[in-house]
């Protein structure tokens, strides 16, 4: 197994996995579900908020270390549509102004580690200075040419296939009408908020709970699965690396047998 040189700006432990990694079997999309900003702040006996504000913190580290090991797209799950109806409105209102101030702090980062940056979801139901500063940073890195960050704002996967259902009945309509539509995977997936992006090789979620939450689930359908006991507010990029290098150790088989398998007569 050849190693990869390492780029500049890794930690000690971040070099000590990254250096182990097989390079032609790095992952070219990885999703993360972010959980566990509240039970870090409870257990410090700190306002939710605080959990969040400190999830920031491994938001930076994520994503450059991904960028640096090679990864070609990392999506973050940060507000599901979900969120508006099982959160307070003093938290949602602080998740908001979290995000704007995040957009505008981030944006040298992203540009510094040549980083594009996008969004999925229903950002039209967004405040409307949130979709402002989105737009803004979005413009910002546009330039980029390395790693695609999508942020999954406002977002939830089965809003996102009644979304994409709507959209093909709208363009069949436009297009001679829906007697003669026909609808397979190809056409459901183009209509998706992802059409321009890989589905996930592997998708990662924190906090140790094991569902995926409504995210990305016609993505994910073969996506290998890493949950970690660590919260969100504790993960950083060498956790990231360490996903990685379980995700090598796995034989991915999209519904068939693995290579040399010999069935019994």
């Amino acid at each position: 197994m050849r190693t990869i040189e390492v780029p500049e700006g890794m930690s000690r432990k971040e070099t000590e996995i990254f250096t182990k990694l097989d390079p032609q079997r790095l992952p070219k999309h990885i999703a993360i579900i972010m959980d566990g900003n509240g039970r870090w702040a409870h257990r410090r006996h700190l306002p939710r908020v605080s959990g969040h504000r400190a999830g920031v913190d491994s938001v930076r580290s994520t994503v450059e270390t991904a960028a640096r090991a090679g990864v070609p797209w990392l999506t973050l799950y940060a507000f599901s549509s979900e969120n508006w109806k099982r959160r307070p409105r003093t938290e949602t209102g602080f998740l908001m102004a979290l995000l704007r101030r995040f957009l505008k702090q981030e944006v040298p980062t992203l540009n510094k580690n040549n980083i594009r940056l996008q969004y999925i979801g229903r950002k039209h139901e967004l405040p409307e200075e949130v979709q402002e500063r989105m737009v803004w940073a979005q413009d910002s890195t546009s330039h980029n040419t390395g790693m695609v960050l999508t942020l999954a704002l406002n977002y939830g996967s089965r809003t996102e296939l009644a979304d994409a259902f709507a959209s093909i009945v709208k363009h069949a309509q436009m297009n001679g009408g829906v007697d003669h539509l026909k609808i397979d995977e190809e056409l459901i997936a183009k209509h998706l908020y992802t059409s321009n992006l890989p589905d996930p090789d592997l998708v990662v979620r924190t906090s140790g709970e094991m569902r995926l939450s409504n995210f990305l689930l016609w993505q994910l359908a073969y996506a290998e699965i890493y949950v970690t006991h660590t919260l969100w507010p504790d993960f950083r990029g060498a956790n990231l690396l360490e996903a990685i290098s379980e995700y090598q150790k796995r034989e991915r088989r999209y519904g068939g047998l693995i290579a040399n398998h010999h069935q019994p007569a």
